[in-house]
């Protein structure tokens, strides 16, 4: 029994062991969710999550999901990087670790550091008093971000937006001055470009809502006493005419993805009102059957694909995204992005492939493992079943030998250390009783073959009395008349061993 309880006890280890390898992702390690980067810098936030299975990761700010649109932004395989941070990459980022058994999320709280704005203008508190300059050495102002200033000629649609930035630091720290055609922009034409009341040494300048009026050129002046730099922009507001749209720059473009894997396809169109953008996948010839409804373009046929949020963009364009997670072998072919408004539409098309899959085939053990009970479990119950029956059996056995190896033993005993007969009948089966013939044991025919029966079970005949059938030779009945009267009738029968 002390074996059972060895082998039930190692059963139940195994299965702990084989769950707890797999579940839901965790963090593998330990986290700040307070982040600081300084203006322009690149950043870099860890998602540290492990799982079995490998969970998919995805990030999002202020509740907006980042994708491949958002081009300083990457995701990478422990992590977000994004490249020269702005002032409006300031916000609250989720990490979501996704796989099927559940989730986890890890928060960060990103805080941007503007060198530039971080000491005040003593001349703004009034008086002679004022906050000096930091210690040390002139230096000469310098643009901060000069990637974001390469593109300097910039043509809008009406009513579109546009930033100039002209971010800039030295010391001490410079002043700005923004112009426009030479002009310095007076208090009325930074209230009408900026939208709102303007502040001094903006280092960005926004022009929403745009006019014909806000063409020209506009100029940044940035000094203080170690020197002087500036940086001009070009702007060109055109009329909105009413054509059909025109999908821009070169996606979506033909991609490859690991089977398993996640990719996406983006559309960017331009149009003078906002249009609808619709993907569209080629169905292969003979595989209609797989989809409800398709539709006929031309000599093939497509399915309609769930279209996402269109977003708006500051150059007047629309972008689209398509997303494929878990990408397998039916997710391989020809994708069209499709954009139209009420004057006609324009699309473009681009392939997608999916490597094969190189994971070894899941055996039926693992399957059954994973969608069933684990396979110690399986093998266990049988094989505990079976030996406790076989346990039980044994006993019982072992039990019945013993019982009748005693009761022999005590037959053969004189009689005076026999055990009495009633602690033997309670003990084993009772015998049957022989009739004294002589030198033999003599019994009835049914009680001979019941003792026989009984000594081969028992396995041993060495210690029982041997015990004889009687045979029946003669049976006669004699009768008998009496002087009152009575008639008495006995009957006689006669055997022999």
């Amino acid at each position: 029994m002390d074996f059972l309880w060895v082998f039930l006890l190692a059963l139940e280890m195994m299965i702990l062991m084989s769950s707890a390898a797999r579940g839901p992702p965790r963090v593998a390690d330990r986290v700040t969710h307070r982040q600081s980067i300084r203006l322009g810098r690149t950043m870099k936030l860890p998602c540290p999550v492990e799982g079995d299975p490998p969970p998919l990761i995805m990030w999002t700010k202020d509740g907006r999901n980042i994708h491949s649109g958002w081009t300083r932004f990457r995701v990478l395989q422990q992590g977000l990087r994004i490249k020269e941070v702005e002032t409006d990459d300031a916000g609250t980022y989720i990490c979501k670790a996704t796989n099927g058994f559940g989730s986890v999320n890890i928060n960060y709280t990103l805080i941007v550091i503007d060198d530039s704005s971080s000491r005040s203008d003593g001349a703004a508190n009034g008086g002679s008093e004022s906050i000096p300059e930091l210690a040390g050495k002139l230096v000469r102002p310098r643009f901060t971000q000069p990637a974001k200033m390469r593109k300097r000629v910039i043509i809008r649609p009406v009513g579109s937006s546009v930033r100039l930035k002209c971010t800039a630091s030295g010391n001490p720290r410079p002043d700005i001055v923004w112009l426009k055609d030479n002009r310095p922009l007076v208090e009325e034409d930074s209230r009408a470009a900026t939208g709102g009341e303007p502040k001094k040494k903006k280092w960005t300048l926004s022009l929403k809502n745009l006019t014909p009026e806000h063409s020209g050129k506009y100029t940044c002046q940035v000094s203080n006493r170690a020197g002087e730099i500036n940086a001009t922009y070009k702007v060109e507001v055109i009329q909105r005419t009413n054509s059909k749209p025109i999908l821009t720059g070169t996606h979506p473009v033909n991609t490859t993805v690991d089977y398993g894997g996640t990719t996406s396809f983006q559309c960017k169109v331009r149009s003078d009102v906002k249009p609808v953008i619709q993907w569209l996948k080629r169905v292969e010839p003979g595989d209609e059957y797989k989809f409800n409804s398709t539709i006929e373009v031309g000599d093939h046929r497509f399915m309609v694909l769930p279209t996402g949020e269109v977003w708006s963009r500051p150059d007047g364009s629309y972008l689209n995204k398509l997303l494929i997670t878990r990408a397998k072998e039916d997710d391989a072919g020809m994708y069209i992005c499709l954009g139209a408004n009420t004057m006609g539409y324009s699309f473009r098309s681009a392939y997608l492939t999916v490597l094969p899959d190189l994971k070894p085939p899941i055996t039926p053990v693992t399957t059954a493992t994973s969608q069933g009970l684990p396979w110690p479990v399986i093998i266990g119950i049988p094989a505990g079943v079976a030996f406790i029956l076989g346990t039980a059996l044994l006993w019982f056995c072992q039990s019945k030998r013993t019982c009748s190896s005693s009761s022999a033993s005590s037959s053969a005993l004189p009689a005076a250390q026999r055990l009495p007969a009633t602690n033997r009948d309670r003990a084993c089966p009772a015998l049957p009783t022989p009739t004294t013939n002589g030198d033999k044991d003599c019994v009835s025919y049914e009680d001979y073959v019941a003792h026989q029966q009984l000594l081969l079970a028992q396995g041993s005949t060495a210690l029982a009395p041997k015990v004889y059938p009687k045979m029946y030779t003669d049976i006669h009945t004699h009768t008998h008349s009496h002087v009152d009267g009575k008639v008495h009738q006995h009957q006689h029968i006669h055997y022999q061993c």
